[in-house]
């Protein structure tokens, strides 16, 4: 049309359907087509304006740089990291039976929020595959942000509040007797594995990677520099943080269990495991299972893991007075966000305790009054004796 400026950026033709459709070569050379076509033209030029005004400001992306498939990228990405093969393990299951049946055979691009919500939505369901959807969240949802730093997505579809936060009952504490009866009830070769996973509070892993060199029972200590992964096959490596490489002094308590069972049931030398399954092979959580839940049924102890021993042994070094320090040296923490966790429980014994002091007291001044001790005037001369005062 006459006096009608001609266009810079970008070009628009008029399809056969009477629409209209924009294209432009972006910052890389290739020409780029808008995603829709327009019912009008003057709808497709402001298309292009916005478009010509994103690669003015460097924030031009490129609409095909996420045609990638999810599960090959979720593959790269574990490659370029430096994963322990228990991790790699961990990540390879979580991809293989959560991620991959959802978006594996989907562009990185193509996945959206809504596909994440409903996905989430759907594997929450199944009590089977409840426990582990926090953790696929967390992992996409780190895949996914490495997808948008390499600028394939313009941002994370994992964008739902709260769905990487796992939703853990609080876990049991054992009483002393419990842990006793459990370590009564269960196969002797195992007996002190109880005690030593509660009052050393060693994970399973430390127990089951523990060498004979590596306790001192002379100086009633435990040290940990290795610990057992099984990924298919047992391996024994370096505790993942440094804080984990660890030495845990021992209650007098155990000590003679710690004995017999060295002599009796650990693999000999220096390097020998100190605990090992029936026919002396290196010890595997799954074999143990079977023992634990029947020691469990005996005592009458229901939904009680091996791992609460540890727990409640860091629930016993907190009420017995440990600093936060202490309690993170002990159990191989070098955050403090775990070890104020058990603070909590000790502040909470001390009020039990204050509780009982001042129940104790009141009990005694109110025997004091039965027996006419009260004050019977003001000027004090018949004050009754301090608690505890010789006569």
């Amino acid at each position: 049309m006459p006096g009608e400026k001609k266009r810079t950026f970008g070009n628009i033709r008029q399809m056969a359907s009477g629409r209209f459709q924009a294209r432009y070569r972006g910052p890389d050379g290739r020409l780029q087509s808008a995603p829709t076509t327009f019912a009008t033209k003057k709808a497709a030029q402001r298309w292009l304006t916005l478009k010509e005004a994103e690669i003015a400001q460097g924030d031009w992306f490129d609409p095909d740089a996420g045609a990638l498939l999810f599960h090959h990228y979720a593959v790269e990405w574990m490659e370029q990291r430096h994963l322990t093969r228990k991790t790699e393990s961990t990540y390879e299951v979580l991809i293989r039976l959560h991620l991959d049946p959802e978006f594996g055979d989907m562009l990185l691009k193509d996945i959206k929020e809504s596909h994440v919500r409903k996905w989430r939505a759907e594997r929450l369901k199944d009590a089977t595959k409840r426990g582990q959807v926090p953790k696929a969240y967390r992992l996409m949802r780190a895949i996914m942000n490495t997808a948008v730093r390499d600028k394939l997505i313009r941002e994370n579809p994992c964008n739902i509040e709260g769905a990487g936060k796992e939703d853990t009952q609080e876990r049991p504490v054992l009483s002393v007797a419990e842990v006793f009866k459990l370590a009564d009830a269960i196969k002797p070769r195992y007996r002190a594995l109880v005690l030593l996973a509660t009052f050393g509070s060693l994970r399973w892993g430390e127990l089951a990677g523990l060498r004979r060199r590596y306790l001192d029972l002379d100086a009633r200590t435990v040290t940990v520099r290795e610990t057992a992964y099984d990924v298919g096959e047992l391996l024994v490596g370096k505790p993942k943080s440094r804080a984990g490489a660890r030495t845990v002094t021992l209650p007098e308590l155990i000590i003679d269990d710690l004995r017999r069972h060295l002599r009796d049931y650990a693999a000999p030398g220096p390097d020998g495991f100190v605990f090992v399954g029936v026919k002396g092979n290196q010890l595997r959580r799954a074999n143990f299972s079977k023992y634990w839940a029947e020691a469990c049924a005996a005592v009458g102890l229901e939904g009680v893991h091996v791992h609460d021993l540890r727990h409640t042994g860091n629930t016993y070094a907190a009420e017995a007075g440990a600093s936060l320090r202490e309690l993170m040296d002990r159990m191989g923490h070098s955050s403090t966000r775990a070890a104020l966790i058990y603070m909590h429980a000790r502040d909470n014994r001390a009020r039990d305790i204050a509780d009982a002091l001042g129940k104790r007291a009141a009990e005694e001044l109110g025997r004091l009054g039965d027996a006419g001790g009260g004050r019977d005037d003001e000027d004090g001369d018949d004050d009754p004796p301090l608690v505890g005062a010789r006569p």
